[in-house]
């Protein structure tokens, strides 16, 4: 493993907590993996489903998360979501694996009025519209790997490292659509919201269902 490896799900389980509505008492993390946002946001909710069609990542997440959050095993598109069931809805690194016309009607149906949308994914990437975010990346990316790894090895904390099931966990090498495609889809399918490209090769799609 690369000495400059950090973990940038985990680098944006901040920006995703921030986008919590004030009233959040139950929230589905769609595309759970090992269950380590889950039991973050257990701390700010009194409930959450975490749910990821992978048996050995469900499998781990129980090991992961307390009692608030229940882990299911089942894919999103197909499993039964009661209407107006959520006050939010978070993803981490998953809805590049769906077909966005096909999941974020099945999402937007869950959330209750006022609710929202919070995911962050992979873009493909678009060298000719993001050679600068592509540089920034590449050279922070760096930085602050050892940043974080002298602050771990000092034992300052976790620092994004990556977990453990890392090496299990499905990865897309080149994803479908790129930042502007994935806003063109987005818009036309939950009016009103807003993608745009984070810098470390993620995209933010962040929704409020009108009340």
């Amino acid at each position: 493993m690369s000495k400059f490896n950090w973990s940038h799900n985990a680098y944006y389980h901040r920006f995703l907590t921030r986008q919590l509505p004030d009233r959040c008492t139950r929230v589905l993390d769609v595309g759970c993996g090992a269950g380590a946002f889950a039991a973050e946001l257990a701390q700010y909710v009194e409930h959450v489903d975490a749910i990821d069609r992978s048996p050995v990542m469900i499998d781990a997440a129980k090991q992961a998360t307390p009692d608030n959050v229940s882990c299911i095993l089942g894919d999103v598109l197909t499993e039964p979501l009661s209407k107006g069931t959520y006050d939010a809805i978070v993803s981490i690194s998953t809805l590049h694996h769906m077909p966005l016309d096909e999941v974020l009607p099945v999402l937007a149906r869950a959330l209750r009025p006022g609710g929202v949308i919070a995911a962050v994914a992979l873009p493909r990437r678009d060298l000719v519209r993001e050679v600068p975010v592509e540089l920034v990346a590449a050279i922070g990316h760096r930085v602050l790997g050892i940043v974080y790894r002298i602050l771990r090895a000092r034992g300052r904390g976790r620092w994004y490292a990556v977990e453990a099931t890392h090496d299990v966990m499905p990865v897309v090498l080149d994803p479908p659509l790129t930042t502007r495609q994935v806003r063109e889809q987005v818009v036309a399918i939950l009016p009103g919201a807003r993608v745009r490209r984070l810098v470390f090769w993620r995209y933010s799609l962040v929704w409020r269902k009108p009340a």
